[in-house]
């Protein structure tokens, strides 16, 4: 078969990434002898340097990783809301919705302290080894990719008006960041340069300077300067200027940590995915969704798309009802640390439970958003949804599939991804987003600015995904790793938003149902593959809409296809043929030891490297 690029095949180590130079830096890491962990906290803040628009040091880092020989652990970078951050407090303020930007949707950071948790625990390379390549990008510039240009003509008057720090930065000489002339943040690699002198002056193992700066980063003065802008009253989306709610307490008590991953068995392979505090179980839920034997699906037919574009809608009915950060307790009945019910995981994985959900996809498409009663709980959908769902005059999703950003700096779906496999077998996925260029000011002294992950949480008592001070809003990131017979194989992602366990879905069924190529998964036809997604479910980010019955889908998908899917009652969008998942991937033969890697050419950036 045909493919934009060939599989990567190799036994040294391999990485993909969203960005070229992130994937060459971590590739740099191995070659160097660093292992797997070493060259994704090294691709990570490289990331942070060359797709600000999509991540940044204030954001977010989920990982899913497995140490040679060890178990598979879900590293969770996300940080909670702040104890300011209670609902009455967003409602005294006449909010409905957390706004989509500014300080008063900032959470605890949680992308550094976990990038370096990794680092230490995992790790054999100094901080200084790992953040040398971030710092040259910063400090010595490097080729912007068009939409970060994009994405600061998007928002310029906001910056020169009301966000001055953002404009000083990403429109030096009035001018956004072009391809082809270098882009520099100094005030970035002097925060990692004297970062690094504060961790060097505490002395001591490796081990004992990476602990240091990340005091540095809770107390010290990288601590400072982001209270500084929590505390800046900021014009946001809902179009009044506030402060955040973020305190030095919240700061300084932070950290990132490890936890079990959520899995499910689907024909031999084990999905790992992180917990309900992100979307992760979604792609689970849709594997158990599928038919129980394989055969039934005709891969790439108009009746298969039909059958994932249904239980699609079903699993995401199910996160709007049940997920959320609820101390990830499982069994109906138990209280959680928040005095409610935990989320109903095995219930929602139960083969009694998805034979009774798959008796609903019909030969027709649903336009409702119908979730189920796992253990016979009944769902509770957000007033603002099914206040939504009744009236004509609720807004449309800004956007499809690929990231939007309005003139107010309203975002969805910015995201980066990366996975490495190195030759002694250690492999992660990471999905690190949030702390966009355009989610808040730019603090002067650091090069970077706040996140706004609160805006995916809800303004209304008893939620799973109620806004809630200590609680980690529900994200959209979702990293996965695949055993087969229970070796690791398999690290994939995509950035997306919303749509991320969709296109991931459609990925892992097409390396898991198709004939292999060179003796291993076509990993790249995988990630070539036509893709779709629906978006019959409110959005996770401001404004949060949704459109019942919407299915965007490549043009490669065929006339045929979307001639029945019409006929079904799906309302098709035909994307460009190029537009839809930005899919990374490596891979491990537990047999051979033959190492694998692929990427998306969408968007014309990502790239996978090895040997």
């Amino acid at each position: 078969m045909f493919t934009t690029r060939p599989t990567l095949q190799g036994t040294f180590g391999m990485v993909a990434s969203t960005h070229w130079l992130a994937s060459q830096s971590a590739m740099a890491v191995l070659e160097s002898g660093g292992n797997a962990f070493d060259a994704a906290v090294a691709a990570g803040f490289v990331l942070h340097v060359v797709e600000p628009h999509m991540n940044g040091p204030a954001g977010e880092a989920p990982a899913i990783l497995a140490p040679a020989g060890g178990p598979v652990r879900v590293l969770c970078g996300q940080g909670p809301a702040p104890a300011g951050a209670s609902i009455a407090h967003y409602t005294s303020l006449g909010l409905t919705l957390v706004p989509g930007t500014g300080p008063l949707a900032a959470p605890v950071p949680g992308a550094f302290d976990a990038w370096l948790l990794l680092l230490r625990d995992h790790g054999t390379r100094t901080l200084a080894d790992v953040l040398s390549y971030a710092i040259g990008y910063a400090e010595h510039g490097h080729a912007p990719v068009p939409d970060i240009g994009t994405t600061v003509r998007t928002v310029r008057e906001l910056f020169t008006t009301e966000w001055p720090d953002s404009a000083a930065l990403y429109l030096p000489g009035g001018r956004p960041p072009t391809p082809g002339r270098l882009f520099r943040n100094p005030a970035l690699a002097a925060t990692w340069r004297r970062l690094l002198t504060e961790a060097d002056a505490a002395g001591g193992s490796r081990e004992r300077r990476i602990d240091a700066a990340r005091r540095v980063w809770r107390e010290g003065f990288i601590a400072d300067a982001l209270l500084r802008a929590a505390a800046r009253p900021t014009l946001d989306t809902s179009g009044a200027r506030h402060t955040g709610t973020l305190t030095g307490d919240d700061l300084a008590g932070f950290r990132a940590g490890y936890e079990e991953p959520v899995t499910h068995d689907w024909h031999g392979w084990t999905v790992c995915k992180p917990g309900p505090w992100s979307q992760g179980p979604v792609l689970l839920q849709q594997l158990a969704l599928l038919p129980e034997h394989p055969d039934a699906l005709e891969y790439g037919s108009p009746g298969y798309l039909h059958t994932l574009i249904e239980g699609g809608k079903l699993a995401m009915a199910d996160r709007e009802a049940w997920y959320g950060d609820a101390a990830h307790k499982e069994t109906a009945g138990e209280e959680a640390a928040y005095g409610e019910p935990g989320v109903p995981l095995r219930a929602l994985l139960s083969p009694e439970y998805n034979a009774a959900r798959r008796a609903l996809i019909g030969d027709t498409a649903s336009h409702a958003l119908r979730p189920g009663s796992p253990d016979g709980r009944t769902p509770r959908l957000p007033r603002y949804v099914t206040e939504a769902a009744t009236d004509p005059a609720a807004p449309a999703s800004p956007g499809a599939g690929e990231p939007t950003v309005t003139a107010e700096g309203a975002t969805r779906g910015d995201t980066c991804h990366l996975d490495v496999v190195d030759r002694w077998g250690n492999m992660i996925s990471a999905t690190p987003s949030g702390g966009w260029l355009q989610s808040n000011p730019v603090a002067p002294e650091l090069g970077f600015p706040l996140g706004t992950r609160l805006q995916m949480a809800w303004l209304e008592d008893g939620l799973p995904n109620s806004l809630t001070p200590g609680r980690r809003p529900r994200t959209t990131l979702t990293p996965s790793l695949a055993l087969r017979d229970g070796e690791p194989v398999l690290a994939f992602g995509t950035p997306g938003g919303d749509q991320q366990d969709q296109w991931q879905l459609h990925f892992f069924l097409a390396a898991a149902l198709r004939p292999p190529v060179r003796g291993g998964l076509d990993l790249q036809g995988a990630v070539d593959a036509p893709n779709w997604h629906q978006e019959s479910f409110p959005s996770s980010f401001h404004p949060r809409a949704m459109r019942p019955g919407a299915v965007t889908v490549e043009a490669r998908v065929g006339e045929a296809a979307v001639a029945e899917l019409r006929r079904r009652g799906h309302d098709v969008t035909v994307g460009p043929p190029w537009s839809e998942g930005r899919l990374c991937v490596v891979a491990r033969d537990p047999e051979t030891g033959v190492l694998s890697a692929a990427a998306n050419p969408r968007g014309m950036q990502g790239y996978a490297v090895g040997r």
